[in-house]
């Protein structure tokens, strides 16, 4: 048996540690070099590490919900079985083991055992293939005609991939109906109610063998442990628990907002703006937009105002180095959109988002919501902010307040445009009204320079035209 330790990869970005969100493979499981292996979280972004080299698993080091030091070892494995390793095993740079027999190996890189999406997702999906000839129903009813579809890398997301688990179903034979190729929830119940099962082909195109049978289910969760109620019950009732690990990106989210709140002193501002001509400068540039191929949100427009306000108001585009107690002055304008998906909310950012045209910045805040819903945002894309804009949209409420996003000193919340009476000229008309809720870190921000900051934003909201005016 030749024994060879897999180590968490530097992945760079200053990253040290990454927590196991799921293991992909299993003790005792032979494997294919570059099969997906394990999803780990960094604070950047979750990535899928691959099988670097095919063998045996013989043991996974940590649980879902572990966090795994760099270079710390995560799996072990033996690649001297028959069909495994055809390359020799690393050893220590300076030509020896470990003393046991084992070769430890260099800690892996990033370089080809990275990869910096959401666990599974592929440029697209293959198309069906033929189909087999059409099989009697087990239950006697007719036929059903099997298709074969085999993708070794199936796109679905974090959910989806857990009802498959829970299902027995092996994605890779699930054909997708999504975006982009993408196997849906539905997909997968769907594929399950139909009871299909694909044996091999023997004629045309070959199928992976994994397509005649489903994989063995990987489970991400602890055994569902019943815990009995408390105190007397009646007769007849009862109270059912199920506890599953809290990881991944939801634990994550949480650690990052128990920071801020620990941290900032928060305080909100919450005022209303009259969008009335905004409204009627976005239609009237509609047009040309979607001639670009650009979808012209409100978002791009909230996002100039917001940088000709910190350009005023250097102090909200700060951070607090509490290292070296010095107050970080940014002069570039990366601005966070914070954005929710199946995973939890995540914030892509718009680097030098005061260098781009209003267009373009359209265009970035299309493509890096659509690579976070897909759950394929890079590392890059989601560092960096030094300062946040988070849309409540449709289901705002009245006002909220929005948590700082650490270390940055201030946020934006932007609710849902209605038709509300204002007041112009001594008249009461109906304007179409956004209520702004602001939230700053007080051990930085005055509260007057808060409130003269959100009303700026307002400023440039209500007067869109100033915008171009003042654009650099």
């Amino acid at each position: 048996m030749a024994r060879w330790e897999f180590k968490l990869p530097d992945i760079g970005e200053g990253v040290t540690e990454g927590e196991i969100v799921n293991w992909l493979i299993s003790p005792g499981e032979t494997v294919k070099e570059d099969q997906p292996m394990v999803e780990v979280m960094t604070d950047k972004a979750t990535v899928t590490i691959a099988v670097p080299r095919a063998g045996t698993v013989l043991e996974l080091r940590g649980k879902v919900g572990d966090i795994v030091a760099v270079h710390a070892t995560l799996v072990v494995f033996d690649v001297g079985a028959p069909g495994a390793a055809h390359a020799p095993i690393a050893a220590h740079a300076n030509g020896t083991g470990n003393g046991n027999g084992a070769h430890d190996g260099p800690a892996a890189t990033a370089v080809g055992d990275i990869r910096e999406t959401l666990p599974g997702m592929a440029t697209g999906a293959p198309p069906l293939q033929p189909s087999t000839p059409p099989q009697s129903s087990p239950k006697g009813g007719g036929s059903i005609s099997v298709e074969t579809y085999f993708n070794e890398k199936p796109l679905a997301t974090p959910a989806t991939r857990k009802t498959a688990r829970e299902l027995g179903i092996d994605l890779k034979v699930v054909p997708p109906t999504g975006p982009q190729g993408r196997v849906t929830r539905e997909d997968v119940h769907t594929f399950a109610q139909q009871g299909q099962t694909v044996a091999p082909a023997t004629d045309g195109p070959r199928v992976h063998e994994a397509a005649a049978r489903p994989l063995p289910a990987v489970s991400t969760r602890e055994p569902v442990r019943i815990v009995p109620p408390a105190g007397p019950v009646a007769p007849g009732a009862g109270a059912l628990e199920e506890r599953v690990p809290f990881a991944g990106m939801r634990r994550r989210i949480a650690s990052k907002m128990a920071t801020s709140k620990s941290t900032a002193a928060h305080f909100t501002f919450v005022e209303e703006c009259d969008v009335t001509a905004l409204k009627a400068l976005r239609a009237r540039l509609k047009a040309a937009a979607d001639a670009e191929g650009v979808k012209l949100s409100f978002l791009p427009f909230i996002v100039k105002a917001v940088i000709a306000s910190l350009r005023k108001h250097p102090i909200l585009n700060s951070a607090l180095d509490e290292t070296t107690n010095e107050l970080v002055y940014r002069k570039y304008f990366h601005i966070g959109i914070a954005a929710s998906t199946d995973a939890g909310l995540v914030v892509p950012v718009v680097k030098h988002a005061d260098r781009r045209s209003l267009l373009d910045v359209a265009r970035e805040i299309e493509r890096l919501a659509a690579d976070a819903r897909a759950g394929k945002s890079k590392v890059e894309d989601l560092s960096g902010s030094t300062f946040t804009i988070t849309s409540l949209g449709a289901q705002g409420g009245l006002f909220a307040t929005p948590i700082i996003n650490f270390p940055e000193v201030g946020i934006l919340g932007v609710h849902q445009i209605k038709q509300r009476p204002v007041v112009r000229d001594g008249q009461i008309v109906i304007g179409e009204v956004m209520l702004l809720s602001l939230s700053f870190d007080h051990r930085i921000v005055d509260g007057h320079v808060g409130a003269a900051f959100a009303y700026d934003v307002i400023a440039y909201l209500e007067n869109p035209d100033r915008l171009f005016l003042e654009m650099a």
